[in-house]
């Protein structure tokens, strides 16, 4: 396997998200495909055609992908069962994107040295989304 790519529905407010997600992060969208612009779609109610069939933000070797789920369809509700996992290169990029993620959010556990060995902080970010921020000078990535 060569990687897992998140994918995040939202409720009709995907593109804010993004634009939030973009403002910290960093990067350029590799995708922005409307409801409105793609075929198939015809059926999607007019006032939601606007709305983000993909969106695509590049993140280091990673793409965090999103869409607006029709109201047609089961509608998202947040909570616990996922959380986007993120592990930094620096405390200083930990310090930043948590900063900036948890702006309007509710932090659950802020930055700080844990037991295990990472400085590491979780909350949710203002759209609903789990985060656990992370930076370690081990190497995690077959845990």
């Amino acid at each position: 396997m060569k990687f897992i790519n998140p994918y995040l529905n939202f409720n009709g407010n995907t593109e804010e998200a993004f634009n939030f997600y973009k403002s910290v992060i960093g990067g350029e969208f590799a995708a922005v495909m409307r409801y409105e612009d793609t075929p198939g779609c015809e059926d999607i109610p007019a006032d939601e055609r606007k709305g983000i069939m993909h969106i695509a933000l590049p993140v280091g070797s990673s793409v965090i992908m999103g869409t607006d789920v029709p109201s047609g369809m089961e509608q998202v509700i947040h909570g616990t069962s996922v959380s986007m996992c993120v592990s930094m290169d620096s405390r200083e990029e930990a310090d930043r994107i948590f900063n900036g993620l948890s702006e309007g959010g509710k932090v659950t556990m802020p930055m700080e040295d844990m037991f295990w060995g990472d400085y590491f902080g979780s909350f949710f970010d203002k759209f609903g989304i789990q985060w656990m921020i992370s930076f370690s000078t081990q190497d995690h990535s077959q845990q």
